[in-house]
């Protein structure tokens, strides 16, 4: 006869260190919460000047490594930052007033831009639509159209001015972007000696990916911008067009947001601003002009301005735009394309890319398989097989 055993009885006994130790980690993990409620609330401007500087200074990163070549990196850096500041007084300077002239103008005519572009579908194809009706579907009238888009340029405007106007968020901004381009070699080894030896490879590999292909797409984004502006701008002045200068930057700059597919979006304003001024045939010319161009940009100028930076797909591109004006705003929107793009070049350096496995054949063969089943061992002769799978080695 087995002795019934007695339930183990197990006691934790609490002495004052382990309750010390307790306390402290529980007041460690609310400091730490309350510290990242700060930075994510309270400092939220702050890191969104960080994170635009470190985008600048990749896009800077091109032109001040080959300048650091032939003297130090710091002045090369001031040398970017100096020749960019000259390039953009002087546009200012000749142009600034005719842009804001003409943006205002476009800005407040918009209302009568929206009612001929209505009036001339009507006239063309024989339809009855009103842009009161329209207008009352997306739960709008003219006038809050017209508040609505003063709104948005005063947005813009106003995202413009805090970062170059306001004296304090220019100079911590200028700062920052010369101190990331000037001394990123020497932070990017600081930086990894405060890491473990199985992280630092990973670290080092990343911020090297990241200035390679992100500012490799910034500096070809920004040139394609450049270009594609100042073209559409000499066409649309050539042709007469209304507000010239403000749509050729319009054109320019939100035909980069989006790849292959942004150029026929940017061109839709100019277009309809052609079509309902005095001479219509300004609006074909500019659609024209519009798919012309993309031609010339997919077939000339992107292969050799683009060179090896990352390449993004017009799908991707647009709803990272999308998301980051939701959640960002403006400055979300302009730095969505190169946190993609830094995003996909990682996976591209990081993820090894696997043999494609034919799938297992169902019972339901079409002629095709079933001919080359018959004309496999034996009968005649075999298939040949299917090319290997690319392989990317991580870089």
């Amino acid at each position: 006869m087995t002795q019934r055993q007695e339930p183990r009885v197990v006691r934790v006994l609490l002495s004052p260190a382990n309750v010390w130790r307790a306390a402290f980690a529980v007041v460690a993990v609310l400091a730490v919460v309350l510290f990242a409620r700060f930075v994510l609330i309270d400092a939220g401007g702050l890191i969104v000047v960080v994170v635009m500087a470190w985008f600048i200074s990749l896009a800077m990163e091109p032109a001040v490594r080959r300048l650091a070549r032939h003297m130090r990196r710091g002045a090369a850096a001031l040398l970017v930052m100096v020749a960019f500041a000259l390039v953009s007084a002087i546009f200012l300077y000749l142009f600034g007033s005719l842009l804001a002239e003409q943006v205002a103008v476009l800005v407040r005519e918009l209302p009568d831009i929206l009612t001929g572009a209505v009036a001339w579908v009507n006239e063309r194809f024989g339809t009855n639509y009103q842009i009161s009706t329209i207008l009352t579907s997306l739960n709008l009238t003219p006038q809050q159209a017209a508040q609505y888009a003063q709104d948005v340029l005063g947005n813009v405007l106003g995202v413009l001015g805090t970062v170059t106007g306001a004296l304090v968020n220019a100079f911590t901004l200028l700062l920052l972007v010369f101190y990331l381009s000037a001394d990123g070699p020497r932070l990017r080894l600081w930086l990894a000696r405060l890491m473990p030896a199985n992280f630092q490879r990973v670290f080092l590999t990343v911020w090297d990916v990241s200035l390679v292909k992100t500012g490799g797409y910034v500096w070809a984004r920004l040139i394609l911008a450049t270009v594609n502006a100042a073209a559409s701008a000499v066409v649309f002045l050539v042709l007469g067009m209304p507000s010239w200068l403000a749509l050729g930057l319009w054109t320019g700059l939100i035909a980069q947001f989006v790849p292959t597919i942004g150029t026929y979006i940017a061109v839709v304003l100019p277009a309809v601003v052609g079509l309902v001024s005095p001479r219509p045939w300004i609006g074909l010319v500019a659609l024209g002009w519009g798919v012309l161009y993309q031609q010339v940009e997919n077939l000339v100028l992107e292969p050799r301005i683009s060179g090896k930076s990352v390449d993004i797909h017009p799908g991707v591109a647009f709803a990272a735009v999308i998301l980051g004006a939701s959640l960002f705003g403006v400055v979300g929107a302009l730095l969505a394309v190169p946190v993609v793009a830094m995003l996909l070049s990682l996976i591209d350096t990081f993820v090894k890319r696997q043999e494609l496995v034919q799938p297992a054949s169902t019972g339901h063969d079409g002629p095709r398989d079933a001919a080359a089943r018959e004309d496999g061992p034996g009968g005649g002769q075999a298939p040949s097989p299917e090319p290997d799978a690319e392989r990317t080695t991580p870089g």
